[in-house]
């Protein structure tokens, strides 16, 4: 198994993660407090794999090419998928996006990142970025690590969220306490 494997890997279980936890979520719960929402917390993932591996790969978004940007009624700035957390309450508040529209652009981005890393070999994982906030400078096969970090735990986040909004917390079962 080669090592972009076990990427598509991590992030097909995110994938499935996501389908799992938004299948029968209602719009209410999708934009509930506490924020970040899990609707929130779902576009910040995707929107972390949509940049990061576009950068990588020196790609063009699927947010700004694909018009995902329009969807979500937001501007085609590629910065702009709350990194460090700089979106406000009232921004991740906004957000105002729908399960199909969320699912949809995971699915697009999701298949946009198989097909890039299907392509890529063990010695392609190692390519230094040229990225001068980091001594040593990350690898591609770090980059993606970092991504997988990340989409592993907002995935973490939309369970808990929604295990918090439905029964008030982690164990639903009062009597297992």
């Amino acid at each position: 198994m080669k090592g972009a494997d076990l990427i598509i890997d991590a992030l097909g279980r995110i994938n499935e993660t996501l389908h799992a936890e938004l299948a029968d979520i209602t719009p209410d719960e999708l934009a509930a407090d506490p924020q970040p929402s899990v609707g929130w917390l779902t576009w910040h993932l995707i929107r972390v794999q949509d940049s990061q591996i576009c950068t990588v790969s020196d790609r063009t978004q699927a947010w700004i090419e694909d018009g995902w940007h329009k969807k979500f009624n937001m501007a085609p700035e590629p910065r702009d998928y709350g990194p460090a957390h700089t979106h406000t309450h009232a921004q991740a508040k906004s957000l105002g996006a729908d399960t199909a529209t969320l699912l949809a652009y995971h699915g697009a981005v999701f298949g946009r990142s198989v097909a890039y890393l299907d392509s890529l070999s063990d010695a392609d994982l190692e390519r230094v970025l040229d990225d001068p906030r980091y001594d040593p400078r990350p690898t591609v096969g770090v980059r993606l690590v970092s991504v997988v970090d990340d989409n592993m735990q907002h995935a973490g986040q939309v369970i808990f969220q929604k295990a918090c909004l439905r029964s008030g917390g982690w164990f639903p079962n009062p009597s297992t306490g």
